[in-house]
């Protein structure tokens, strides 16, 4: 078996190192703060101290970070993933990042004789644990060939879109309807419980209706108590609708809802709600609302449940 490299650890990257693991891979990982891979070392995650490491250890390097400055910072300066790679080495990005910014990393990849895919995912923490994670892969088709294998050994679903960046450009695609559809549930809520219907009946009956999508299912819950980490939190959620937005204006799609929904996220982060999962989009339309929430309580502290 190929030797396994993962940069960012965070909730959704300790998770698939967690699944890679389990099914007998050697991985080597490294963290910004090694704290959090501690649990992922004890079973059996090699560490090392720099992406650099861990791209020389590796014959497949993954990494999976919040935006595009953070790509930057992982994958240049000598302590950098770029220094790592070697010739017939693969990276595989599976941030959420600009498909430009993609493409220009890829260019640099292959001039050392290495390749890169861009493979983001469509799925939450969840959808992950639960072995249901959709893998979107852009790039060389024989060189997603190659890595097939091992991204079936993080979700079953395992799409080859295009050339590079097309898999981000996906993803974006995706995602962008994440905060929509959140919105649309909000407003299905609070109408029902305005009319006098309790919020937890009307939660129970939408999410079993027509309407229920998967991430209705699993994200409506939070409009009754907001979870202890945050899944998706408002800047992330906020970082893919304005790619969105930038994609929709190069291509000339204009994204009307992604445009409204977006405001509810900045009105998010006026409330002090960054870090809460975007679902707080609810709190927000029930501030509006006048209805109260374990988010916006009583005394207009910002505090969970």
């Amino acid at each position: 078996m190929p030797k396994l490299g993962f940069v960012g650890l965070g909730v959704m990257g300790s998770q698939m190192v967690n699944r890679l693991l389990s099914k007998g891979h050697t991985v080597t990982g490294y963290n910004r703060t090694r704290a959090k891979a501690q649990w992922l070392v004890e079973k059996g995650m090699q560490w090392a101290d720099s992406p650099r490491a861990v791209a020389a250890a590796s014959d497949y390097t993954f990494a999976m970070v919040t935006n595009s400055a953070a790509i930057h910072a992982i994958t240049e300066g000598p302590d950098g993933l770029l220094a790592g790679l070697t010739p017939g080495k693969i990276f595989i990005d599976m941030s959420t990042v600009s498909p430009a910014v993609s493409r220009g990393l890829a260019a640099k990849v292959r001039a050392l004789g290495a390749d890169m895919v861009d493979s983001p995912v469509s799925g939450s923490v969840i959808t992950l644990q639960e072995g249901k994670l959709s893998v979107m892969v852009g790039g060389r088709k024989e060189t997603f060939e190659k890595i097939k294998p091992l991204l079936l050994d993080i979700g079953p679903k395992v799409t080859y879109v295009g050339d590079n960046g097309l898999a981000l450009s996906m993803k974006i695609a995706t995602n962008l309807s994440l905060a929509v559809q959140m919105l649309a549930f909000s407003e299905g809520v609070l109408l029902a419980e305005k009319s006098g219907i309790a919020r937890e009946v009307a939660v129970d009956v939408l999410t079993h209706s027509a309407v229920a999508s998967p991430m209705i299912q699993y994200r409506g819950p939070f409009v009754l108590e907001q979870p202890e980490e945050a899944w998706f939190d408002v800047n992330m959620m906020q970082k893919d609708m304005v790619l969105a937005m930038d994609l929709g204006r190069q291509l000339d799609v204009p994204l009307p809802t992604t445009a409204v929904s977006n405001e509810f996220l900045t009105a998010a982060r006026a409330m002090g709600w960054t870090k809460y999962d975007f679902a707080c989009i609810f709190d927000v339309l029930a501030t509006m609302a006048d209805v109260k929430t374990p988010v916006n309580t009583v005394d207009g502290k910002k505090s969970k449940k």
